[in-house]
């Protein structure tokens, strides 16, 4: 079986590091050179077709977080990002999980909500006739896709809601998309414009913007983890972190630093695996904000043994299949040395990284700050540049 416990792994030449994870993830020689010879796995040809304007491709270090054990299953963890400290954190973290069998990771669904809003309409009298013929919409809306409903997949169902405004009230439509293992963004919004039509001539209204949300309440995430309270540093130092999640949980402007270097774990692998890591974000906050006051996005406490336990819950919507993932030779290679299965697993990875890497920034913040181990790797980089 697999194991993420790699002890000095950043000690380790090239080479041996490429070898390491070669072995792990089953790599063939292609997929070898690609990481041994890549200066960020594309070229201009591909970006221009990506973008408008290209003049050039940009390049970020790929790292591996190891120890990493979630659902019973480990992991060496693709992560992109420019900020010294944060991979060597996250796999500190997860050696400590690890004591107590890791991260425990579970998603609740994988619906994308599509929205239509209707203006000049009698709102009620609108939702009872969308709702009566809402077998119909769903049935149009899925004609738009090719794939999804011979998986079993696709719209499922219609809802209503009223906006009120300083000047007006509208009416939202909206489709929820069970889209697979794709993020769904161009499904969804595919199946938006193909009912606006039909929307507009049952309510007799106009039909404005057609678009999904990146609020995937839909599609929530959780991961937890113990981390024994003797490898955190004893009973004071976790009292001294949960008190440090208090502050954020209470404050806005910590909860807003807090909240980054949750996302710091969460976006590197996003990143790495070829996600939309704007909606994460996006989406992310949006749920910091939900109880009506932007808050601390994980939860900490103690159990019965004094040992700490984490949470990180988010709606989240990333995808295996389509985009980027599909097609840029990077993200392709992480999604391998992840050996994802579904997207619900991409999921639970990206959110047991999150509560990661929060752990290991309130400990070096609760302890000897968290400047000494920043600083020490962002030395060890300018003086490769001097």
């Amino acid at each position: 079986m697999a194991d993420s416990s790699i002890p000095k792994f950043f000690e380790k030449t090239h080479e041996e590091k490429l070898d390491i994870i070669c072995n792990f993830s089953d790599l063939n020689d292609d997929e070898l050179n690609h990481l041994k010879n890549a200066t960020g796995g594309l070229d201009f040809e591909y970006a221009n077709k990506m973008i408008e304007n290209a003049i050039g491709t940009f390049s970020l270090p790929l790292g591996i977080a190891t120890n990493f054990k979630i659902n019973n299953v480990d992991y060496l963890v693709p992560m992109v990002i420019e900020e010294p400290s944060v991979i060597a954190a996250a796999s500190k973290a997860a050696k400590i999980a690890k004591l107590h069998g890791g991260f425990t990771a579970k998603v609740d669904g994988n619906i994308s909500i599509g929205q239509i809003q209707v203006l000049d309409v009698d709102i009620q009298e609108s939702i009872s006739t969308i709702n009566s013929n809402s077998d119909q919409i769903i049935e149009l809306a899925n004609s738009s896709s090719k794939t999804l409903p011979k998986l079993g997949k696709g719209a499922k169902e219609v809802k209503c809601k009223e906006i009120k405004t300083p000047s007006s009230s509208m009416l939202i439509v909206e489709l929820m998309i069970d889209v697979g293992d794709a993020m769904g963004a161009n499904v969804t919004n595919t199946m938006c414009e193909t009912v606006a039509p039909l929307i507009e001539k049952l309510t007799g209204g106009k039909t404005l913007l057609r678009i999904l949300s990146n609020y995937s309440t839909k599609r929530m995430v959780t991961a937890t983890a113990t981390f024994d309270k003797d490898a955190v540093g004893g009973e004071q130092v976790v009292n001294d972190m949960i008190s440090a999640f208090d502050f954020a949980d209470n404050d806005v402007y910590r909860a807003v630093t807090h909240n980054k270097g949750v996302m710091n774990g969460a976006i590197s692998v996003a990143n790495a695996t070829g996600q939309d890591s704007r909606a994460i974000e996006a989406a992310a906050h949006a749920y910091a904000s939900h109880t009506g006051r932007y808050r601390s996005l994980t939860q900490w406490s103690k159990d019965n043994d004094g040992h700490l336990v984490g949470k990180f819950e988010i709606p989240l919507s990333v995808g295996i299949v389509g985009g980027v993932t599909n097609n840029h030779p990077i993200a392709k290679l992480c999604t391998k040395i992840l050996n994802l299965k579904n997207v619900q697993e991409l999921s639970c990875i990206i959110a047991s990284t999150g509560l990661a890497q929060n752990f290991a920034a309130m400990r070096a913040l609760a302890t000897e700050g968290i400047q000494k181990g920043h600083m020490k790797l962002h030395a060890r980089k300018e003086a490769s540049n001097s």
